[in-house]
Parts: C-alpha cells; sequence; structure tokens
C-alpha cells in the first residue's frame, strides 16, 4: 500500500506543479498517470510544439516546460505510480481514501486531486478488420522503448507531429522506415516536414502519400501490411512493425464512475472556493475540471492547484493555522534536507 497526504491523478503540469504547491505546506504526493512517462499531453502528443502564454516565458517548448516542472518537484521527492490508470477510489471511514490501479496497485490518500486533464488517453486506432489480433504483436499505438524497432522494418501512418517525429528518429534506428499518409500535405512542425524531406531524398525514408493503409498482413505476428496509394492498385509492403500514430483519444474513463458530479465529460467543482468536488476530500483541478466562466489554460491549472492545496491543508489539519509567506521571505525546504532561500541582507556600516 503506498500512502501519501495527496494523490495526484494526472501528471500533467497541473499534477507536476500541485506537488510544488503542496510542498510549501509539508504535504507528501504521489502521482498516478496511465502514460509511461511524466508530463501529460506536453510529453506524449507535443512536446515540440512552442506555448506563449506561460508567465515570464515568451516562448517554451512543451516538452521543456515539462521537465522545468519535473525539477521543481524534486525537491519534495514525489513518488510515481505510471502506466497504470486509476480504476476505483473508495472512501474509508476517517474520511481518507484507497485508489486502486488496473494493475492493482494500491494507494492509501488523505486527499484525492484529479488532474488527468482531458481525461486518460486512448490511441485513435484506424478501422481494420483485424488490427487488434496484432496488438503487441507488431502493431504499437505508443512508442514506449525505441530499442524495439533496431534494425527492423517499420510502417508509420500518420501525418502529424508524432509520424513526423518518430519517423525521423527511427530513421538512424530502424532497418528501414516507411511514413504513410493519405494526404501529400502534412500538419506539423516546418522543421521536422523540412527534415523528413530530406531523410527522403537521402533514402533513408520511404513516404508514400496520399495512401493509406487497407490491411495487415501475417498470422501471429505482423509480417506486412496492404497499402492502397490514390487511383492505384494495392499493393503489400512486407514490414516488422506497423505504427500508427493517429492521435490520443481522451476519454474521463472509470472516473466517470466515482459518484462524481459530471458535465460534458468534465468534472463540477466549486470555484468560488477552492475546487473541490461534490465529495469532500476529492479535488478536480485543470483541463479536467468545469465551472462557470472555465478556461482550459495551463496557467488556470496552477492557479486551481495552489488554492486547492490551501484547501487540502485546511482539510488535513483544520486545528492549525498555516501563516503565508512569500518563497522569496521564508524560502523553501525540500522534504530532501535542501533549501533554497534569497541571500540574507548584509548589515554595515558606511564610512
Amino acid at each position: 500500500m503506498i500512502t501519501t497526504d495527496i494523490l495526484i491523478i494526472g501528471a500533467g503540469p497541473t499534477g507536476l506543479f500541485t506537488v510544488f504547491e503542496a510542498g510549501l505546506l509539508k504535504l507528501k504526493c504521489h502521482l498516478i498517470d496511465a502514460l509511461p512517462q511524466p508530463g501529460g499531453q506536453c510529453s506524449e502528443i507535443y512536446p515540440k510544439k512552442p506555448i506563449y502564454d506561460i508567465p515570464a516565458y515568451p516562448e517554451i517548448l512543451a516538452g521543456d516546460l515539462t521537465h522545468k516542472l519535473i525539477e521543481q518537484t524534486k525537491q519534495f521527492e514525489p513518488g510515481f505510480t505510471l502506466g497504470e490508470r486509476a480504476e476505483t477510489i473508495d472512501k474509508q471511514d476517517d474520511g481518507t481514501f484507497i485508489v486502486t490501479t488496473n494493475k492493482g496497485t494500491k494507494h492509501h490518500a488523505k486527499i484525492v486531486a484529479i488532474a488527468g486533464g482531458l481525461g486518460s488517453f486512448e490511441p485513435r486506432k484506424p478501422k481494420l478488420d483485424n488490427i487488434t489480433k496484432f496488438e503487441d504483436n507488431g502493431v504499437e499505438y505508443i512508442i514506449k522503448e525505441p530499442e524495439l524497432y533496431r534494425d527492423k522494418n517499420v510502417v508509420i501512418a500518420g501525418g502529424g507531429d508524432s509520424a513526423l517525429d518518430w519517423s525521423i528518429f527511427l530513421s538512424d534506428v530502424a532497418k528501414s522506415v516507411t511514413l504513410v499518409h493519405r494526404r501529400n500535405e502534412f500538419r506539423g512542425a516546418l522543421d521536422s516536414v523540412e527534415k523528413v524531406q530530406e531523410l527522403k531524398d537521402a533514402g533513408k525514408i520511404n513516404l508514400v502519400t496520399p495512401a493509406e493503409i487497407k490491411g495487415i498482413l501475417g498470422e501471429d505476428k505482423v509480417t506486412g501490411v496492404l497499402i492502397e496509394k490514390k487511383g492505384e492498385e494495392p499493393f503489400e509492403l512486407p514490414t516488422d512493425h506497423f505504427i500508427p500514430l493517429f492521435g490520443l483519444s481522451p476519454k474521463l474513463g472509470p472516473i466517470a464512475n466515482w459518484g462524481l458530479e459530471i458535465e460534458k465529460n468534465a468534472i463540477k467543482v466549486n470555484n468560488a472556493l477552492d475546487y473541490q468536488t461534490n465529495i469532500p476530500g476529492i479535488y478536480a483541478i485543470g483541463d479536467v475540471n468545469t465551472y462557470p466562466g472555465k478556461l482550459k489554460l495551463i496557467l488556470c491549472g496552477f492557479h486551481e492547484a495552489t488554492l486547492m492545496c490551501q484547501s487540502a491543508y485546511k482539510r488535513i489539519f483544520p486545528d492549525k493555522k498555516y501563516v503565508m509567506k512569500y518563497t522569496t521571505v521564508g524560502g523553501v525546504d525540500g522534504f530532501d534536507g535542501t533549501r533554497k532561500e534569497a541571500p540574507k541582507a548584509v548589515v554595515k556600516a558606511i564610512e
């Protein structure tokens, strides 16, 4: 049983910043995320896309923002349960909660903060009759271990950043990379499109457009795909792996069955006070929540996380009075023994 003060469901930017704000209050955090690494959409979907509305950063790449948030949390030593989805929640007689994942990992927490962004992500699968048969047997929707493709033949389908970026990356890993897209135009970062063009001209990427995958070949494992190029007869292409990268579809998932008040696939909260749900002790912050005037912006998630942590502290320690101090005045004491503080003023006479 993993025990913590605040259990955060979702390790995207809002969830990660919650660790910092909770740490200032001496509250320990543990995070659950269905993705294999922290960062949420910023890491999984658009790590190389710039964000322009983060305070003090005229421009910052989504992946770099995630990296800086993770660095900011390290002082407070958060725990992580990654690659697992929060499945069930049971409220205990003392008001605490036990959350169990789809893999059976149990977490005991005084407070639950749902920061799941748009929900748990499920891959958008192409409509191919036999695709489920080959999942984990040559069909992968998310690339977790690039070395799996070392010296293998790979077919990637898609026209966005993920398809472009992974085609570029795997061109130095795989024996061959074929990128298939139903249009000639790609919707992605300009430098990525230009890099794919360079690799195509150099013979390191085989580009097939406009075309679609119409079937998967093989018995127990993928041995090839059937490609139909517009205006031409379908042809078979031998391959070891087929990777359809058509994005991830957000779903609220099992959380929708926790008895929370839901409105249009989002969790209703009390924004007048602390972003608490209709179940005391369970909060929802970031894109996963809804209230009058809600804006789905990262900076709004940061604000919600800050107020939620103050409320969580009062709930855990009802008899204690917390006096907020600016970090420039009080400094920051990490759970790892480190301390960050502004230099002390020096008292010295001027002669």
